[in-house]
């Protein structure tokens, strides 16, 4: 049996008189790439911000590699990858990197992996304000790698990026999982579900699915993942 990484037991989030997350359960196993998918508005963020552990809930629980989320025991083990990019802009990428490093007293070496790994050794020395939109993506990825994390949330990790960058990205992320860590990524985009070991589909709030994409595939009947989230959506509808 697989161990978990993430446990997530009767999660309720709530902004104002809105409820995000309705007592919300789900789990990630260790070592695998987790997909979670659903439209904008859906609750992804929410969740993630809620495992990293800085989203504040109405009840329920959060458990990261066996403690309570935002444990200050995880800042080393966790790392985050938001969707606004989180480096300083009048630093280049490499200083980026190896100040992130050195909050964790980690050496400039590293860092200088870290940014080989998400592909910008070649842009190292430049101003991440100069740098486009997908690199500045990238430069955050490299800083929240920095670490090697045993986890990683990654929210819309490949919004902006080329397809060739967005392929060599998930190779990368395929490479972190084999390597020991756990990954759950946030997508809209359904191709990249086939990607992911596992997939949470989540809609208004509640999971409308948590299984292999084959086994989501199977059971919507139809090979096609988009119209298998549409088919999922419209069983739950008519119950």
């Amino acid at each position: 049996m697989e161990n978990t990484a993430i446990e997530v037991k009767d999660l309720v989030v709530k902004r104002g008189k809105r409820t995000v997350l309705d007592r919300f359960n789900c789990s990630v196993p260790a070592g695998t790439v987790t997909g979670l998918l659903g439209p904008s508005g859906s609750g992804k963020t929410t969740l993630m911000r809620a495992i990293v552990g800085v989203q504040i809930v109405a009840s329920g629980t959060v458990t990261v590699l066996g403690k309570a989320a935002g444990d200050a025991a995880l800042r080393r083990e966790l790392g985050y990858l938001t969707q606004a990019p989180s480096v300083y802009a009048d630093l280049t990428v490499r200083e980026n990197a190896r100040y992130f490093a050195s909050l964790y007293g980690l050496d400039s070496s590293t860092a200088d992996s870290a940014v080989s790994d998400v592909g910008l050794a070649d842009a190292a020395t430049q101003l991440v304000g100069d740098l486009s939109g997908g690199q500045r993506a990238r430069a955050s990825l490299a800083c929240a790698i920095v670490s090697q994390p045993k986890i990683l949330i990654l929210d819309e990790p490949t919004v902006g990026q080329d397809p060739v960058l967005r392929d060599e990205l998930w190779a990368r992320f395929r490479k972190f999982a084999e390597d020991g860590a756990t990954l759950l990524v946030s997508s809209h985009v359904m191709d990249e579900a086939n990607r992911c070991d596992r997939l949470l589909l989540i809609r208004e709030g509640k999971l409308i699915a948590d299984d292999t994409p084959a086994a989501v595939k199977a059971a919507a009947g139809t090979e096609d993942l988009d119209q298998a989230f549409l088919n999922l959506i419209r069983a739950g509808e008519k119950k």
